[in-house]
């Protein structure tokens, strides 16, 4: 990979305009390898690259690939306007450069949530056409009977959908909890399932995607971490 120079590396990494970046480097504010650079045209590889920013470890990334476990009050659109914004959980770097939820979780739904400045990775991991799992984890207002389950993996009918929505998997892993597995990604999806199968969802989260667990990634709500390549990966199993 050819050298680029340092303000439009950091340019590229969610920094600011360039010319902020220009002002960053020459108020000594940015270290390549342990060094103070002050001169904005110095170039590097940026290909394994670390740098700080104001004393902040940072490493370059082509593209970021996050998972955040998702607390409930927080909306996953680009504007939100009724609650916060999921982005204001993460540094405003990530803003910069453009990175957004991959798909959406309601904003009283917790759990796992991607979110990339990848296009493709984003049209991949939401096109219907390629069938990534999504796990929930229900709770309902009424105990779970085998007739529910049986209702789920059958098939439910919902007003604004030409054909019944199944589940994947569905089983009962609590008196009143559910675990189920879609590949849709429809509004609402699960607790209107459970609503016109007649219970009444009253929390939900989403535990895993693909083969990558909320468990596995160890954050509490609120956190957020970076998905490495093996963890992409799973997201396809």
């Amino acid at each position: 990979m050819k050298k680029i120079s340092l303000d439009r590396i950091l340019q590229s990494q969610g920094f600011g305009s360039r010319r902020y970046c220009r002002e960053l480097v020459q108020a000594g504010e940015v270290t390549v390898a342990g060094q103070v650079v002050e001169q904005w045209q110095a170039g590097f590889e940026p290909h394994g690259m670390h740098f700080t920013v104001f004393g902040e470890e940072w490493q370059f990334r082509e593209h970021v690939y996050l998972a955040l476990n998702k607390p409930a009050g927080f909306e996953c659109s680009r504007k939100p306007s009724h609650h916060p914004g999921v982005m204001t959980l993460l540094p405003e770097q990530f803003g910069w450069r453009d990175v957004q939820a991959v798909g959406r979780l309601d904003h009283d739904t917790t759990g796992m949530l991607l979110l990339s400045d990848d296009g493709p990775f984003i049209h991949s991991m939401t096109s219907p056409r390629h069938h990534v799992p999504k796990v929930y984890l229900a709770t309902t207002a009424s105990p779970v009977t085998a007739q529910l389950i049986e209702q789920l993996l059958h098939g439910v009918q919902l007003h604004d959908e030409p054909a019944p929505l199944r589940a994947v998997t569905c089983r009962e892993v609590g008196e009143c909890q559910i675990e189920i597995i879609l590949e849709q990604g429809k509004y609402h999806q699960v607790r209107r399932m459970l609503a016109a199968a007649g219970n009444h969802c009253t929390e939900l989260q989403r535990t895993a995607i693909g083969g990558l667990s909320l468990e596995a990634l160890g954050l509490e709500e609120g956190q957020w971490c970076y998905l490495e390549a093996g963890q992409l990966e799973l997201l396809k199993a």
